[in-house]
C-alpha cells in the first residue's frame, strides 16, 4: 500500500471517528437539554427575583429564618418588616406557619414588632388559628389533624386565656373535620366544613357514569351540646360540570375522588343565610338558612350578577375566604392561580359591593402586594375596622400586609424569603389581627448562663418588667426575699446581667404588670459557683489529663516496637543519606 493510500485511509478513519463523536456529543447535548427543561426549568420558574429584594428575601438567612432562646425550648420565626406606617394595626398577629423550613410548626402569636408572644408546637398540621368570641369570652381557635391534597381530617380546638383546652368540636356523623373553616357565629354556634366521598355521574365532564366526587358539606353545630343545627351538600345544588378543575385521572375510585366544588369558607349574612365560597367553581353563593336552596351565585359559570367594573368584580378564580360585612359588602382573596403551571396571574384581596336585589356587583377596592404575588393556594382578607383597613395574608407565600380602604399599602411583613415563595417551604393558611390577654398557669422559664440570666414566659401578655429578688435567710424553711433590682421586659426573652454585688447565690425573678403587681415568679435560681479555672486546677482534672497523655505515649511506643515503625524510619534516614551535595570546580562545570 502506497504512502498516499495509507494517508487517505487514516484520514477516512479520523473523519469516521469524528463523525461518531459529533453524533454522541449532539445526542448528549439534546438529552441534557431535555432533562434541564423537564426538571430544572419548572423549578427555576418558581423563583421570584426582583431588583428590590433584601438579603432576607434572597434567602441569606435561610428560607424560613428562625431564632432560638436560652430559657425556651422552641424556635420562632424571624420576620422582616419592610413597610410600616403609623396606621398599621398594633394588635397581635395570629397565624400558624408550617412547611419544610419551619423549625416548629404550630399556632403562634406575634406582637406588632414581630416578637414572639406565644407558640404551641403541634405534631399534626395546624390551620386557621385566630381569636374568636364565644359567650362573651375570647378563645384561641384552630384546626388540627391530617392533611391530604388540600383536604383535612381532624377536629377544631378552643383554648381559654390560660391556654387550657376547653372545647373540642367534631362534625356530626361519620366524618372527619376539614381544615378549611371553623367560624363561631354571634349566636354561639360553629360553622364547619367537611369533605365526603360519594358516588356521582361524571359523564358531563368526560368521566365514568359510576364515578366518585368529594362532596362539599358544611354544618352548623351547637358548641355546648354538639348537636347538628343545619347541614348542606354542594352535590344537591351544583352540577358537576360547573367546575373549572380538570378531571384528569380522578373520580374512578372512592380513594381518588374528584373534588369538583372544594368548599373553603362559610359565613352568614345579615339575615342569617349562609355565604359559601367554592374554589373549584370560582363562585360565592348565598344559601337559604331554612331550605338550603341557592339564593344567588356570584362568579363562575353560574354567575347571576351584572359586573359594573368591567369584569373585575366577578372574574375572580380559585378564591378563598369570602366574608360578609353587612350593607352588601363582601371581601375575598382572589388567588387567580391554581398551580405553578398556571399563567402568572397576580393574586390580590378584594372588596366587592353587591346590590343583591338588582343583581349588580362592583369592585370597591383591590389589594396587591408590591412584589406581584402568585398565590396558588390558601390566603385570606380580614376587615380590620370601620374605616375599611384590611389585612391580607398571602397563603402559599409567607407574608401578610395591611392596606388602607383605597388599596394603599400601609405595612408589609415577610416570615420567609420571598425569592423562594414559589416552593412553599414556609406557608400559613390564614393570618389575623386581634386583641388577646394571656395568663398562663405555668411558671416563668429562666436559665442561668455565666453572669447572665435569661427569662421568658410563654403566652403571658401582661408582663412589663422582671424583678430580681434574693433569698435572704440561712434557714431553708424561711422564704423571705429581698428586692435587688428591676429590669424592663425586652421582647419574648429578656437577658439580665446578674449584679456583681449580689451577695446571695440563690435568687428568683418575679414578673410584674404595669401596676407593679406580681403575676408569677420563676423557680429558685442559683448563681454559678466557682468557674472553669477552679475545675482546671482540681486534682481529679489533672489525673485525667495525665492518664490520657500516658495512654497516648504508651500506644505510640507499642506501635513503634511491634509494627516495625523503627525500621521504616531508619530506612528513610539511610535513603536520604545516599544523596549528597558534591562540590565541583569551574573547569568541571564547563566540560
Amino acid at each position: 500500500m502506497s504512502s498516499r493510500t495509507q494517508i487517505l485511509s487514516c484520514a477516512s478513519r479520523l473523519r469516521s471517528r469524528f463523525s461518531g463523536l459529533q453524533a454522541v456529543t449532539i445526542g448528549a447535548i439534546i438529552s441534557l437539554s431535555y432533562l434541564f427543561y423537564t426538571f430544572a426549568v419548572p423549578q427555576l420558574r418558581r423563583l421570584h427575583f426582583h431588583t428590590d429584594l433584601s438579603w432576607y428575601d434572597l434567602g441569606l438567612y435561610g428560607f424560613g429564618p428562625s431564632q432560638g432562646y436560652v430559657s425556651f425550648d422552641y424556635e420562632s420565626p424571624v420576620v422582616q418588616i419592610s413597610e410600616w406606617d403609623s396606621g398599621c394595626d398594633q394588635r397581635y398577629t395570629f397565624f400558624a406557619p408550617r412547611g419544610d423550613s419551619v423549625a416548629q410548626p404550630g399556632p403562634m402569636i406575634l406582637d406588632s414588632k414581630g416578637e414572639l408572644v406565644w407558640m404551641k408546637h403541634n405534631w399534626e398540621v395546624t390551620q386557621d388559628f385566630k381569636v374568636q368570641r364565644y359567650q362573651n369570652t375570647d378563645y384561641l381557635t384552630y384546626w388540627e389533624g391530617g392533611e391530604t391534597e388540600g383536604r383535612g381530617y381532624g377536629s377544631w380546638y378552643m383554648l381559654d386565656s390560660t391556654y387550657t383546652q376547653r372545647y373540642v368540636i367534631s362534625p356530626v356523623g361519620n366524618y372527619g373535620g376539614d381544615l378549611h373553616e371553623f367560624q363561631i357565629t354571634p349566636e354561639g354556634t360553629a360553622l364547619v366544613t367537611i369533605y365526603d366521598p360519594v358516588p356521582a355521574d361524571l359523564t358531563p365532564i368526560g368521566g365514568p357514569e359510576l364515578g366518585w366526587i368529594y362532596d362539599g358539606l358544611f354544618q352548623e353545630i351547637d358548641i355546648v351540646t354538639g348537636g347538628l343545627l343545619f347541614e348542606w351538600r354542594a352535590s344537591e345544588h351544583f352540577p358537576v360540570n360547573s367546575t373549572y378543575d380538570n378531571l384528569k385521572k380522578q373520580g374512578r375510585t372512592r380513594g381518588f375522588a374528584f373534588d369538583f366544588f372544594h368548599i373553603n369558607s362559610v359565613d352568614k349574612d345579615d339575615d342569617g343565610n349562609y355565604i359559601v365560597s367554592a374554589r373549584h367553581t370560582h363562585s360565592v353563593s348565598c344559601i337559604d338558612k331554612n331550605s338550603g336552596q341557592v339564593l344567588w351565585t356570584l362568579g363562575g359559570k353560574l354567575n347571576e350578577f351584572q359586573d359594573l367594573s368591567d369584569g373585575q368584580a366577578t372574574s375572580f378564580s380559585w378564591q378563598h375566604d369570602a366574608r360578609w360585612h353587612g350593607n352588601g359588602t363582601l371581601t375575598l382573596f382572589d388567588n387567580a392561580s391554581h398551580s405553578s403551571q398556571d399563567p402568572d396571574n397576580e393574586s390580590h384581596g378584594m372588596t366587592i359591593e353587591l346590590d343583591v336585589a338588582a343583581r349588580q356587583a362592583a369592585l370597591r377596592a383591590a389589594y396587591y402586594h408590591p412584589q406581584h404575588m402568585k398565590t396558588v393556594s390558601q390566603g385570606n382578607v380580614q376587615m380590620l375596622d370601620d374605616t375599611g383597613r384590611v389585612l391580607v395574608e398571602w397563603g402559599h407565600n409567607a407574608a401578610f400586609s395591611e392596606f388602607s380602604a383605597d388599596g394603599q399599602l400601609l405595612c408589609n411583613v415577610h416570615f420567609g424569603a420571598s425569592a423562594f415563595f414559589g416552593f412553599g417551604r414556609v406557608v400559613s393558611y390564614r393570618a389575623f389581627k386581634g386583641s388577646w390577654v394571656g395568663r398562663p398557669e405555668t411558671v416563668p422559664d429562666a436559665d442561668v448562663m455565666g453572669e447572665h440570666v435569661y427569662v421568658s414566659w410563654n403566652g403571658a401578655t401582661e408582663v412589663v418588667a422582671w424583678r430580681l429578688e434574693t433569698w435572704e435567710s440561712e434557714d431553708f424553711n424561711d422564704s423571705s426575699f429581698r428586692v435587688v433590682a428591676q429590669f424592663a421586659k425586652d421582647g419574648f426573652e429578656t437577658e439580665i446581667e446578674i449584679p456583681g454585688d449580689l451577695q446571695r447565690p440563690l435568687f428568683r425573678l418575679a414578673a410584674l404588670d404595669a401596676d407593679g403587681n406580681v403575676l408569677g415568679v420563676t423557680e429558685l435560681l442559683q448563681r454559678e459557683q466557682g468557674g472553669s479555672l477552679e475545675e482546671l486546677m482540681s486534682v481529679h482534672y489533672w489525673i485525667i489529663v495525665i492518664a490520657f497523655v500516658m495512654s497516648g505515649v504508651g500506644m505510640f511506643l507499642g506501635l513503634y516496637t511491634c509494627c516495625g515503625w523503627g525500621r521504616y524510619f531508619r530506612r528513610c534516614r539511610s535513603r536520604t543519606s545516599e544523596y549528597q551535595l558534591v562540590a565541583f570546580s569551574d573547569s568541571e562545570a564547563s566540560a
